[in-house]
């Protein structure tokens, strides 16, 4: 795909000499002549290649140091509309549309006609595998979606740098997630995906640890929520033991320990806190968030997507921080997380593959991602961005930059899920009979190889 940007670069440029040298090109034919350039063809032919390697290399050269040379010559060889679609989450439509007028205003020498579609960045994969070659030019979607995008040649690599570096000008930990055997596949958007502590400050003085937050809840008549019921936040209590869920080597197939050594004392300690009375399983997002506005909850474990609902119910007293630890085997554990990213790709399959990647700098750049944080809150992956004050006095923010030491990316195959939650919901109840037999059966689930 490299070569075919690189040849559609040098179409642009060489298009006019091309066409003048055709047009005064003689329509006389000779044997003298015709034998004559098939010697010098073949004489020649290891130097032409030679030549057309070397011109490849300084136009591709250019297009990494993000040449504006380039971007005119594509301009000037761009005739007709070039027709592009977008997907974004509906929650994004109204900002993302902003954004692409922006663009076609950037770029109003060309004739664009940009659609834009809504698509969730947590099934943008399966739309896109429904059909490859009719799914959008640029599309929004959850990291841990990459490898299985890439297997299927979803995505075109970011090959080429027009407007700005990707890889320089966004987080280590964005750039790895966007990356799969060292080639840049995505464009990271945001880097706030994962999970942290939310509570009310005057209830809660001590946030260090869930032994100090139970006392505190308990002593306000209050409860502390986290959805147990669910493997993406149930993965912090294990991973903080040092037991793992992680993507086997096929890349599909899950690898799980949580029935190792120390499993049953993860287990334990969860149900533990459940017999508290004021740890609580809450059933979803939605009941989350009505449980901090009616104040039952004083404290909830959850992302960046809610801040604007716990800082509306709790007010000034709004807080937010890493996750606490909790006590495993009389010891003082650090809860980890996943950590995760929003990427943009570039469908591999793209008529307009040049102007879908400028496209995607375009709503992925320092300015997009600023404007994305002050608009809809979310962190950017953005490194200039992600300095800004706005951005390091966020609570919410600050707290996941702050549980980003102990944090993941989400790498698991789709059979840990399901197991997974299984496991989490009866935890919630507060017993079982045999923790090593509830462990043995999650992880034979999670680990039974994709079909």
């Amino acid at each position: 795909m490299a070569k075919k940007i690189v040849a559609l670069l040098l179409s642009a440029m060489m298009a006019v000499s091309c066409l003048a040298a055709c047009s005064s090109t003689s329509e006389t034919d000779t044997s003298a002549e015709d034998t004559t350039a098939a010697e010098e063809t073949e004489a020649g032919e290891e130097e032409t290649e030679a030549d057309s390697e070397e011109t490849e290399e300084s136009v591709e050269a250019d297009v990494q140091q993000g040449d504006a040379s380039v971007i005119d010559a594509l301009i000037d060889s761009t005739s007709g509309t070039v027709a592009l679609e977008v997907w974004a989450s509906e929650e994004d439509q109204a900002f993302t549309q902003t954004l692409i007028d922006g663009f076609k205003e950037e770029y109003s020498d060309v004739d664009f006609d940009i659609t834009l579609g809504a698509v969730s960045e947590s099934t943008a994969k399966d739309t896109v595998l429904a059909d490859v070659s009719a799914a959008a030019d640029v599309f929004a979607f959850a990291d841990d979606q990459l490898n299985e995008l890439v297997a299927a040649g979803a995505l075109q690599a970011v090959n080429a740098s027009y407007t700005f570096d990707v890889a320089s000008e966004n987080n280590a930990g964005s750039v790895n997630a966007a990356t799969m055997d060292g080639t840049l596949y995505a464009y990271p958007m945001t880097a706030d995906n994962g999970y942290f502590l939310y509570y009310n400050s005057s209830v809660h003085s001590d946030v260090s640890s869930f032994d100090a937050m139970v006392a505190d809840a308990q002593a306000a008549g209050t409860k502390i929520a986290m959805e147990l019921g669910n493997g993406w936040y149930l993965y912090g209590f294990f991973k903080g033991a040092g037991l793992e869920a992680t993507l086997a080597d096929n890349g599909t197939d899950t690898v799980c320990t949580w029935n190792a050594d120390g499993g049953v004392d993860v287990a334990q300690a969860i149900l533990d806190l459940i017999n508290t009375g004021v740890f609580v399983n809450s059933a979803s997002d939605a009941d989350t968030i009505t449980g901090v506005q009616d104040g039952t909850y004083s404290a909830v474990i959850n992302g960046t997507w809610n801040a604007q609902s716990f800082e509306e119910a709790w007010g000034d007293d709004y807080a937010a921080s890493k996750l606490p630890t909790f006590t495993c085997a009389g010891e003082q554990v650090q809860m980890a997380s996943f950590a995760g990213y929003k990427l943009v790709g570039v469908n591999a399959y793209s008529e307009n593959v040049a102007w879908a990647m400028i496209l995607a700098e375009y709503l992925t750049d320092e300015d997009a991602q600023i404007a994305r944080f002050e608009t809809r809150a979310l962190g950017p992956s953005n490194i200039a961005a992600a300095s800004s004050d706005a951005v390091q006095t966020n609570p919410a923010i600050a707290a996941l930059a702050a549980q980003s030491a102990y944090g993941d990316l989400q790498r698991v195959g789709n059979s840990y899920w399901d197991p997974a939650a299984s496991l989490g919901a009866t935890l919630a109840q507060g017993s079982v009979d045999d923790i090593q037999a509830l462990l043995d059966k999650t992880v034979d689930a999670i680990q039974t190889p994709a079909t």
